[in-house]
């Protein structure tokens, strides 16, 4: 069995009706290696209150002003001693009690370890997979056209990780990934859903204003031109989905 320590991130601020959701996927974890780490922007809608509730399985607990989710998101990797990383944040879940375990046993110890996810709606039904499936094979690359692998179903050995850049206020976490993706030696599609997305966050919510800073970070990575290529292949593929309904 993998004895690696995973370090399960999740960060807060007024989400009193979410996080205990969050809360009682990682207490029902079957890995022990779990160190919990929870980031709260200062809450003050009873969010602190259920964070309580569960303090026996909170490793650390940071509860004060941000500059933003980004933020919020470094102070939390700067807390970690995990050998990996997840960001699991308010809202969403691992896809059921054995993900953790599953994930780092067939992970082969690779410096990236990735899956499916599903997507839930504010009552928890599940409305369906993600657009874009993850790729079996994941480079740096396999972002151009699009971000496939959702944030919560990417584990990052903590050694290649960097903080992210906070002049990104909402599409810092694809460029966060790239950067990683380039230090990396393997990866590893275990094959199976491992979280379950809430849909509706600030990305989703500011979604024109999103897609321009992917745009911006994706340029960065992989040139003006190949990312002018990738842009008009993604139009098109979601113009295809449209009329597809």
């Amino acid at each position: 069995m993998n004895k690696s320590i995973v370090s399960v991130i999740t960060i807060a601020f007024n989400e009193k009706d979410n996080i205990g959701y969050t809360l009682s996927s990682v207490k029902e974890q079957s890995y022990d290696g779990i160190e919990y780490i929870i980031v709260d922007g200062g809450s003050t809608d009873g969010t602190l209150e259920v964070i309580k509730e569960y303090r026996a399985i909170v490793d650390v607990l940071v509860s004060e002003k941000d500059a933003g989710i980004y933020d919020a998101m470094n102070k939390g990797l700067r807390k970690a001693t995990g050998d990996y990383v997840i960001f699991m944040n308010a809202g969403d879940e691992f896809y059921d009690r054995y993900t953790v375990e599953t994930v780092l046993n067939n992970g082969n110890n690779s410096d990236i370890i990735f899956g499916e996810t599903k997507l839930i709606d504010e009552n928890r039904k599940v409305i369906g997979d993600r657009k874009l499936k993850a790729p079996k094979i994941f480079t740096w690359k396999s972002f151009r056209f699009g971000m496939s692998i959702c944030h919560q179903a990417i584990y990052i050995k903590r050694s290649i990780v960097s903080d992210y850049d906070l002049s990104y206020k909402l599409s810092s976490d694809i460029d966060w990934v790239i950067t990683a993706a380039k230090k990396a030696s393997t990866s590893k599609y275990c094959g199976q859903y491992v979280a379950k997305y809430l849909v509706g966050g600030v990305s989703d919510q500011r979604n024109w204003e999103s897609l321009k800073e992917r745009y911006q970070i994706l340029k960065k990575h992989y040139g003006f031109f190949p990312n002018i290529f990738a842009h008009v292949y993604i139009a098109i593929r979601f113009i295809l989905l449209r009329l597809r309904g």
